[in-house]
């Protein structure tokens, strides 16, 4: 069974009445860092931040950057100043959203490569499914409510993200029903009720949403008859037994001061699992709390090495979640109207005193499945990558991944993960 990861974030944004107040060559690298960036920095902080650290979780960063830079296409303001620092947007606004549209691209290019190379492999007999990434954007917005032609024209033209009108005024109801079977649609019915019941109501004016829907084989496959019971430290603590797959192979490798970084590639080698593995069954607080953009970039390239590698299979489909309050912690407050009147995104519909938009939650899903033929995730890696030892050839190296660990599924090129998230309970 191919594994599939399907990540989708939505950004709600409630207008509240009565309140006071083009085709080209392979992006560079420099072209995609301003967002790879931003959206490890967010991802790293979300995680130990936004999720309990004693369960296993999992988060796209790259879906939630993904609608919060079309939702910071409209902000004005102190509002628009505070999204940029609290979201780590670096740069000038137009090489922000150049840089968004130049990561989805190499997104795209990556998977049509891959689709070449699984046909030239069929074509002499081999059996090879290539990677499927795809990336939709939409806006859902009130049928009658006047947002501002450059706002529209820019979320299409740099996102791919068309309005479609909708009427959360007199059937909100409806309104979610059709934003979540537009979900399903794209991500292949893996993600179901993003937006709850009731979730949504007459305020409603906007909901912008971003959905992934990711594929991908490994580049050397599994074999299922080299899975067994082994033993894994469950949230660090007793022994329990779990399905764990088992592969002698060359995969990225690095010792760093208190954990491992392991490097799996998917078909194309542009895309890689990424393993963060403590040195002891409770480190994994500790090298949480240190991960850093910079360590997650450090993965990127990896050297190989020959190891024995024994990988517990998983499988995660967490309930839906908000991020509203999160986001807020963080500082990101006035785009949530704290204070009441704060919020200023006259750039997306012309803002009044007693009528403005603000951000009224973020809801987010996921779900990954890995196993012998291919695996989805996200994952952090060390901030001391400087002090990595150099692996030397001769005998492999046993890994055994049978602790609590962070992990991620990460675009080697730009170093930006898609997924990120954490294994305390591999059952």
């Amino acid at each position: 069974m191919i594994t599939r990861a399907i990540p989708t974030s939505i950004l709600s944004l409630t207008l509240v009445s009565g309140l006071p107040a083009a085709a080209a060559a392979l992006p560079s690298a420099a072209q995609l860092e301003t967002a790879a960036q931003a959206v490890n920095r967010l991802g790293c902080e979300l995680l130990l931040q936004g999720t309990e650290p004693t369960r296993n979780a999992l988060l796209s960063p790259y879906s939630i950057q993904t609608a919060l830079a079309m939702t910071f296409a409209g902000a004005a303001g102190d509002t628009r100043t505070e999204m940029a620092r609290v979201l780590h947007y670096a740069g000038d606004e137009t090489q922000l959203h150049a840089s968004f549209a130049a990561l989805q691209r190499a997104f795209e290019d990556l998977a049509a490569r891959t689709a070449k190379q699984a046909a030239s492999a069929r074509e002499r007999g081999n059996a090879v499914d290539p990677v499927t990434l795809t990336i939709a954007n939409r806006l859902f917005g009130q049928a009658d409510h006047e947002f501002r032609p450059p706002f529209l024209n820019l979320v299409k033209e740099v996102y791919g993200a068309p309005l479609q009108p909708l009427d959360f005024v007199n059937d909100a109801a409806a309104a979610i029903r059709a934003i979540n079977l537009w979900v399903e649609e794209r991500t292949r019915d893996r993600i179901r009720e993003l937006i709850p019941p009731g979730a949504l109501d007459e305020e409603t004016r906007l909901v912008l949403v971003n959905a992934l829907y990711l594929k991908a084989p490994w580049a050397h496959p599994f074999s299922a008859s080299a899975t067994q019971p082994r033993p894994f430290h469950v949230a660090g603590g007793p022994l329990q037994t779990v399905p764990t797959m088992f592969q002698q192979a060359r995969f990225g490798y690095a010792r760093h001061d208190g954990f491992s970084a392991i490097a799996l590639p998917y078909l194309g080698s542009e895309l890689q699992f990424v393993v963060l593995l403590p040195d002891h069954p409770e480190g994994l607080p500790a090298l949480e709390t240190g991960l850093t953009a910079e360590m997650l970039a450090a993965c990127a390239q990896l050297n190989t090495t020959e190891l024995q590698l024994y990988l517990p299979k998983l499988k995660l489909q967490p309930p839906s979640i908000r991020l509203g309050q999160v986001l807020k912690t963080l500082g990101l407050r006035q785009a949530f109207d704290s204070p009441r009147g704060s919020a200023n995104f006259d750039r997306m519909a012309p803002r009044k005193p007693d009528d403005y938009l603000r951000i009224s939650e973020v809801f987010h899903k996921t779900f990954l499945e890995l196993d012998e033929q291919g695996t989805e995730a996200a994952a952090a890696t060390a901030v001391a990558i400087a002090r990595a030892t150099a692996v030397l050839p001769g005998k492999p190296i046993e890994v055994r991944v049978d602790r609590p660990f962070l992990f991620a599924i990460q675009h080697r090129s730009s170093g930006a993960c898609l997924f990120l998230g954490r294994i305390v309970d591999p059952r």
